[in-house]
């Protein structure tokens, strides 16, 4: 599957879960959407730090500065 595709699903899903947790009134149900956003914020931050990792090997010339 492609990581791009993945992470707009899951930016999605944060944004409904954290637009019915604004909505819900009880203690226990905010804190089931609570653990929800928590691990939808750390399955982005896999694919984040994976980008973050990635990106001393970009290998495109044409976006290289080169020094000489």
């Amino acid at each position: 599957m492609d990581p791009e595709n993945i992470m707009d699903s899951l930016s999605k899903e944060l944004h409904n879960a954290l637009k019915s947790m604004s909505k819900v009134k009880q203690a226990q149900e905010k804190e089931v959407y609570s653990r929800i956003v928590k691990n939808l914020c750390a399955s982005l931050g896999v694919f984040f730090n994976l980008a973050n990792e990635m990106m001393p090997f970009d290998d495109d010339p044409e976006k290289e500065d080169i020094p000489f």
